[in-house]
């Protein structure tokens, strides 16, 4: 019997989908589907995994697997299939898990019923969509459960965050991305430091920080767009950030700035995780504003006389490369940063770095009273060179690389 006809006869269960003898040939080309692993959601903060993601659904499958959720009753685990809007090769798989078995105790029993769930839809719902796939993992907690189990054509490891210096991570997250960092077949890092620490694990690691939808962002620039409605409206300048607003956020930073000058308007726009809204500083001139969509950013940016990166120094922002400094660029602002290792290192001709509370309060009232516009064009500058489209193409150069390493004869499994 044929290759070929092995694969159309093939029994449509758990056993005809995982075995390794079946092979078919295809051509190296962008179509392989992409099955990733994030613990994040889909529709949450649109950051680098979204920027990466979409982009690559122009020419592949993409299922994105989101971290489970809790849930008080107690469940059988379950799943559910969603289509994303305006990203038609985009699936999102949704798991629901209870509250009283997500511990260390049945640790083993959860990461079944994660294999199983997804094993489940590949082979009826989504049955042969992703069939010689590329897993491509955020969450080093997915490694042991999926990694080499699912007949991928290669393994991805794309490092955006530190996660095991978050607040409330697993201990095992160390030793699970361990595994992961020396299966993978390709690391991607977002930060310098980054890459220099798991490079050591990998050697087929490469450094691809921020990218920027610059037309989105640039959006601000012009006298069209109209300022949303709920902005807060002063006499005095608005200093704004947009992003996650968590761990990695100075409040005492934040404190400081609203008192030092009562007339400006410290604006924060960003969901809340694994921070108590009742222990945020309050004052007149400091407004939490909540989440907002993507979309939206660009008119609330525009309102921004000064842009804001007050970032606490701590173990949760020691690797991160803020995805928003090139935003606030692609915007035409003044950016104004707290002493962040690759902020420094890849921003440091635009954005002005202060080292302390007393030089960011400085540095604000320097940027409000005089703003430096040949770093706002150096940043708009910078904003052209470093487009998603140009690292996405390069990931992709990088994947397809790793796949004819481990499959010369160009045979992708099923």
């Amino acid at each position: 019997m044929s290759v070929l006809s092995k694969v159309e006869t093939v029994d449509a269960g758990l056993n005809g989908f995982n075995s390794r003898e079946l092979l078919f040939p295809v051509q190296m080309k962008n179509e392989f589907p992409i099955i990733v692993h994030s613990h994040l959601q889909w529709d949450w903060v649109w950051q680098r995994p979204q920027q990466f993601l979409s982009r690559l659904s122009k020419q592949h499958h993409i299922l994105f697997i989101e971290g489970p959720k809790l849930v008080d009753e107690d469940i059988i685990p379950r799943a559910k299939l969603i289509d994303v809007k305006d990203y038609p090769n985009v699936t999102v798989l949704q798991t629901e898990f209870p509250r009283s078995r997500w511990n260390r105790e049945s640790a083993a029993w959860v990461d079944e019923q994660r294999y199983q769930l997804l094993m489940n839809e590949l082979c009826t719902s989504l049955k042969r969509r992703f069939r010689g796939a590329v897993q491509w993992f955020y969450d080093p907690m997915a490694a042991p459960i999926f990694l080499n189990r699912i007949n991928e054509v290669a393994n991805v490891y794309d490092c955006m965050d530190e996660l095991s210096q978050f607040r409330g991570a697993p201990p095992e997250l160390i030793e699970r991305e361990q595994l992961l960092l020396r299966e993978a077949d390709v690391v991607f890092t977002g930060g310098m430091r980054m890459w220099e620490n798991k490079s050591r694990f990998n050697t087929n690691c490469h450094f691809y920080g921020c990218g920027v939808d610059r037309v989105h962002f640039a959006r601000a620039l012009s006298a069209l767009l109209n300022i949303p409605s709920d902005m807060p409206r002063a006499q005095g300048p608005t200093l704004g950030y947009f992003g996650v607003v968590d761990e990695r956020i100075d409040y005492a930073l934040l404190s400081a700035l609203a008192q030092a000058e009562p007339a400006w308007n410290v604006v924060m726009i960003g969901p809340m995780t694994k921070i108590d809204p009742a222990a945020l500083p309050q004052h007149p001139n400091l407004h939490w504003m909540g989440g907002r969509t993507y979309d939206e950013l660009p008119g609330y940016t525009k309102a921004f006389d000064v842009c804001l990166m007050p970032f606490a120094l701590n173990e949760a922002t020691e690797y991160i490369n803020p995805t928003k400094a090139l935003e606030y660029m692609s915007a035409g602002k003044p950016i104004v940063s707290s002493a962040i290792s690759d902020v420094i290192t890849n921003f440091g001709d635009v954005v002005k770095v202060a080292h302390s509370h007393q030089e960011f309060i400085e540095v604000c009232r320097a940027a409000c009273a005089e703003p430096d516009y040949d770093a706002v064009f150096r940043g708009l500058n910078m904003a052209r060179k470093n487009s998603w489209e140009e690292i996405v193409a390069n990931l992709e150069m990088h994947i397809k690389q790793a796949i004819q390493a481990k499959q010369p004869q160009q045979l992708i499994a099923v």
